[in-house]
C-alpha cells in the first residue's frame, strides 16, 4: 500500500468516524422520534435541524466536488431549515439517508481522483480540503447533537 492508499483509507476513517470521536450514526442511534425537533434553554437549534444542515452542507461539498457548474445555496439562509422538527419521520428518514448515501458517493470521488489536484473551478480546493472539511464539518455537528442529547437525558 502506498502513502497516497494509506492517506484515503485515513480520510475514510475520518469521514465515516467512530475512532476518535462518534459517528453520526453512534449519535442518532435511539434517538426518540418526540426529541427530533425539541429546543434545549438558549440551543438555536434542534437537532432535526442539525441534521438537515449536515445533510445540506455535505451535499453542496460533494456537488461542488463533482461538478463545475454547481450552484451553492444561499448562506446562511439554505443551510439551515426553518421548522425545529421534520414534518414526518419520512423526512427524517430520507434525510439520514441521503447523508449516509451523499458520503459514500464522496468516498468513491477519494477513491478515483487525485487528492491534490485543484478543481478547474473554485480557488485552489483539492479532494482533500473537501474531505478535510466535511469531516470537520460533520464532527463538529455531531458533537452539538451529543451536547443536546446529554442535556436532554437520551445520551448514553
Amino acid at each position: 500500500m502506498d502513502k497516497q492508499d494509506k492517506l484515503i483509507d485515513e480520510l475514510i476513517k475520518l469521514l465515516r468516524g467512530g475512532t476518535a470521536h462518534a459517528s453520526l450514526t453512534d449519535a442518532l442511534k435511539d434517538l426518540p422520534a418526540d426529541q427530533r425537533g425539541k429546543k434545549i434553554d438558549d440551543l438555536p437549534y434542534s437537532i432535526w435541524q442539525l441534521v438537515e444542515h449536515i445533510r445540506i452542507a455535505q451535499w453542496d461539498m460533494l456537488e461542488f466536488s463533482k461538478e463545475a457548474g454547481h450552484q451553492s445555496p444561499k448562506w446562511p439562509d439554505d443551510y439551515w431549515p426553518e421548522d425545529a422538527e421534520p414534518e414526518s419521520d419520512e423526512a427524517w428518514d430520507n434525510s439520514v439517508a441521503q447523508i449516509n448515501k451523499d458520503l459514500e458517493e464522496f468516498i468513491k470521488l477519494l477513491k478515483a481522483g487525485d487528492l491534490h489536484q485543484p478543481f478547474e473551478h473554485g480557488d485552489g480546493q483539492t479532494l482533500l480540503r473537501e474531505a478535510l472539511q466535511i469531516a470537520d464539518h460533520n464532527a463538529y455537528h455531531t458533537a452539538e447533537i451529543i451536547v443536546i442529547r446529554r442535556l436532554m437525558g437520551t445520551w448514553k
